[in-house]
């Protein structure tokens, strides 16, 4: 599949001129990718150092935004399964603009002006096709019902053309060791021809995602939506589809600091031109078009 992805390179990389507000919904992964490095030092998830730390917060302070997390413990980081977007974002759109820190509000009328939000390592296993149209809010992992659950954001996106929407894939998973025959069996453990297309689909979504020609984006008429794709960095830019950057002995599906400072590295351009692209986006679009996108996500 020929892979088009979103263009960023006709805007500028240069960091905004104001402060800009920006929202990360996140659990422990994206709270060590914006840890600097450093012991573990935090709690539900938001860090402030870590071993596996990218600083990724510290990169964006330079960069003129103003920091927000919400993780575990708050109302809109508790749950951060794909099956969990649509309703989130249905239901706590306006939480989640006004949110500086876990269920803490902006007091002073002040709104987050970029929403990045991330699935945990666990939404990188997706057991099977699934039948289209999918369901948004189903727990069965299933690419069908991924999709469903990223078409779905789309209405709400729409409505808040003044924020930048970031969608970050979830990272990679550590490659399970298969184990084949009746011992597999025994230990319930997943064989290769299971792990083997198990990493196909989660490339195959996330390229889906990114693929601005003919996936998730390609009848999207707004410039406030993008995809980071932090799996592909992780798995060594297409490698493997799985991760080439474990902690710990090898074993622990959380990247290393190495892993997440390339991650945090690139991240910085990349959130600058698509700030600047939207910034830069033509006048209201003309009725008939946000209509005809609307339409469609509400035949789906």
């Amino acid at each position: 599949m020929d892979i088009r992805e979103l263009d960023l390179s006709a805007y500028s990389a240069d960091k905004p001129d104001t402060t800009v507000h920006l929202l990360f919904i996140h659990h422990s992964v994206g709270g060590q990718l914006m840890a600097s490095p450093g012991r573990a030092n935090g709690e539900f998830g938001i860090l402030r150092t870590h071993p596996n730390g990218g600083g990724l917060r510290a990169l964006l302070g330079q960069n003129n935004y103003v920091v927000h997390e919400a993780a575990y413990g708050s109302k809109i980081g508790a749950e951060t399964d794909v099956c969990h977007w649509n309703r989130k974002f249905r239901s706590h759109m306006s939480r989640i603009l006004a949110t500086r820190h876990q269920d803490v509000l902006f007091s002073d009328g002040a709104f987050n002006r970029v929403v990045m939000f991330q699935s945990g390592p666990s939404s990188s296993w997706i057991d099977a096709e699934g039948r289209e149209p999918g369901d948004p809010d189903s727990r069965e992992k299933t690419i069908a019902n991924y999709k469903a659950a990223y078409r779905s954001m789309l209405q709400y996106f729409m409505r808040e053309r003044e924020t930048l929407f970031v969608a970050v894939t979830a990272p990679p998973l550590v490659k399970p060791e298969p184990v084949q025959g009746l011992m597999g069996r025994i230990l319930r453990r997943p064989d290769q021809a299971v792990v083997d297309e198990a990493g196909k689909r989660i490339r195959s979504f996330n390229n889906w995602l990114k693929n601005f020609s003919a996936g998730w984006l390609s009848d999207y008429p707004l410039k406030n939506v993008v995809v980071f794709d932090y799996f592909h960095i992780l798995t060594a830019y297409g490698v493997s589809n799985w991760l080439r950057y474990p902690s710990g002995e090898g074993g622990d599906g959380h990247p290393n600091s190495r892993g997440n400072t390339e991650a945090a590295r690139t991240f910085i351009p990349f959130i600058n031109r698509a700030l600047n692209r939207m910034t830069e986006q033509a006048s209201p679009l003309s009725v008939g078009r946000h209509g005809a996108f609307a339409s469609k996500v509400s035949a789906r």
